[in-house]
C-alpha cells in the first residue's frame, strides 16, 4: 500500500467518525424524546461506533509511522490492539443493553412520541448504509481490508436498525410496553455476538495465528507462476501487522546457481506476489540448494547434473509450502 493510499484511508476514516458522531447525537435525541429502551440500544451501538472510529483513526496514524530500530516490522500491530478495545466496548454495550431491557420488563416506563423516534432511527439507518457503501468503495479502490471491514460493519448496523424499526412499529401499533424490552434484549445479544467475533479475530492476530486463507491464495499464485529454477518452496510463514503481511520462506533452487542468479530468482518471486496479491507484503526469502532426491520431481530442462529422471511433480499445497523441512530432505540418523 502506498503512502497516498494510507493517507486516503486515514482521511476517509476521519469523515466516517464525523458523520458517526452526528448519527449518535440524533439517536440520543430520539431516545430522550421517546424514552424507548429499544432506541437506547441503537444509540449505545452508535456511541460504540464513534469511540471505535476515534480509536481506529488514532491507531491508523500510529500504524503509518515508518519502521524504526525498536519496531523493525512497523507499527501495524496497534490496529489489532485498538480492535480488541473495540470488541470489549461492544461486549460491554451489549451487556448493558440486556440489563436495561430486563429491568424495563419488571419496571416499565411510559414511551412517548414514538413516531418521531422511528423516523429519526430510520434516517440514521439509511445514513449508516451510505457511509458503509462509501467506506467499502474506497477500500476496494485502495486495497484496504480495514475500510472494507468497517464499511460492512456500518451496513450491518443498518440491517439491525431495520429490525429495530419493525419492532418499534409493532410497539407503536399495539402499545404493549414489553415489546420494547424484548427488542432491546434481542439486539443486546446480537451486539454481544459481534463483540465476541471481533475479540476472537483480533486475539488470533495478536497471537500471530496463521491466516490459512491467505496462505492458500499465496500457494496458488506461486504454483501458477512456478519457474523451472524453483525446485521447491517450504517453511513459509505469514504474519500480519496492521495492513501489511510479513512473509518468509525457503526457496530451493539448483545447487549450481551462483549467488547473483539465486538472488534474481528470489526477486522474481517477490515481484510475482506483489503483482498478483494486492495487499502489502514484506519478504524474506532464504535460498536452499537442491539435492539428488529432488530430481524425480524437478522439472528443470537440460540439467547437466540430473542424477534421476523427472517422474512426478506434485502440485504445491498449503501443507507442502508450510512444512518446516523439505519432503525430500535426507534423513539424518544418529546412533550410540
Amino acid at each position: 500500500m502506498t503512502t497516498l493510499d494510507s493517507n486516503i484511508k486515514l482521511t476517509v476514516q476521519k469523515r466516517i467518525v464525523t458523520f458517526s458522531i452526528a448519527i449518535f447525537l440524533a439517536k440520543v435525541t430520539a431516545f430522550f424524546i421517546t424514552n424507548s429502551v429499544g432506541i437506547l440500544t441503537d444509540a449505545l451501538e452508535s456511541i460504540v461506533n464513534v469511540v471505535t472510529g476515534i480509536i481506529t483513526v488514532y491507531s491508523i496514524s500510529i500504524a503509518l509511522k515508518p519502521k524504526d530500530a525498536n519496531h523493525p516490522f512497523g507499527h501495524g500491530k496497534v490496529e489489532s490492539l485498538s480492535a480488541s478495545v473495540e470488541g470489549l466496548l461492544i461486549l460491554l454495550a451489549g451487556l448493558y443493553i440486556i440489563y436495561e431491557g430486563i429491568n424495563r420488563l419488571f419496571f416499565p416506563t411510559e414511551i412517548n412520541t414514538l413516531g418521531i423516534g422511528i423516523f429519526i432511527v430510520a434516517v440514521a439507518g439509511v445514513l449508516n448504509y451510505l457511509l458503509g457503501m462509501y467506506s467499502i468503495r474506497t477500500g476496494k479502490k485502495h486495497q484496504s481490508i480495514a475500510l472494507i471491514a468497517g464499511g460492512k460493519h456500518l451496513q450491518s448496523d443498518t440491517y439491525s436498525t431495520i429490525g429495530l424499526v419493525i419492532g418499534l412499529f409493532l410497539l407503536w401499533l399495539t402499545k404493549l410496553a414489553w415489546i420494547d424490552s424484548v427488542i432491546a434484549i434481542i439486539f443486546g445479544i446480537i451486539i454481544i455476538y459481534t463483540g465476541f467475533k471481533i475479540l476472537k479475530e483480533t486475539t488470533s492476530n495478536l497471537m500471530d495465528e496463521t491466516d490459512f486463507g491467505v496462505v492458500k491464495t499465496i500457494t496458488e499464485i506461486l504454483w501458477k507462476n512456478k519457474r523451472e529454477n524453483w525446485v521447491e518452496i517450504h517453511n513459509l510463514k505469514l504474519l500480519k501487522y496492521g495492513d501489511r503481511y510479513h512473509m518468509d520462506c525457503d526457496l530451493v533452487v539448483p545447487w549450481y546457481l551462483n549467488i547473483k542468479e539465486a538472488h534474481e530468482e528470489s526477486e522474481i518471486l517477490r515481484a510475482i506476489i506483489q503483482k498478483e496479491y494486492h495487499e502489502a507484503i514484506d519478504f524474506t526469502v532464504h535460498m536452499d540448494a537442491c539435492f539428488p532426491d529432488m530430481c524425480h520431481q524437478c522439472a528443470k530442462k537440460n540439467c547437466k547434473h540430473r542424477q534421476f529422471p523427472h517422474t512426478n511433480e506434485d502440485v504445491w499445497t498449503v501443507e507442502i509450502i508450510t512444512a518446516k523441512k523439505s519432503r525430500y530432505a535426507p534423513q539424518v540418523h544418529t546412533g550410540r
